[in-house]
């Protein structure tokens, strides 16, 4: 799951009902990670191409809020990484 490309159109949305954020895997990942608590047990990203989940057979569209949260992790790891080269 954490192999998912940054330019893949995504939706991010909230089961609270607020306007769904069109864009990116990476728009979605950046304005879910500026969230407060509360709003990001609301949030998921649905994508545009499943992908599978580690201990399951099938694929998913919709990453829940620990996927996401993984997903910043990786991407701050990434800006690290790059701040260091």
């Amino acid at each position: 799951m954490l192999d998912i490309p940054w330019d893949q159109p995504a939706t991010l949305i909230d089961l609270d009902g607020k306007t769904p954020i069109i864009g990116t895997v990476l728009d979605c990942v950046q304005h879910f990670a500026l969230f407060k608590p509360f709003a990001k047990a609301q949030a998921r990203i649905l994508l545009t191409r499943p992908v599978f989940r580690v201990g399951q057979k099938t694929r998913t569209w919709v990453l829940n809020p620990n996927e996401i949260e993984m997903l910043v992790q990786r991407r701050v790891a990434e800006e690290n990484h790059q701040a260091r080269h």
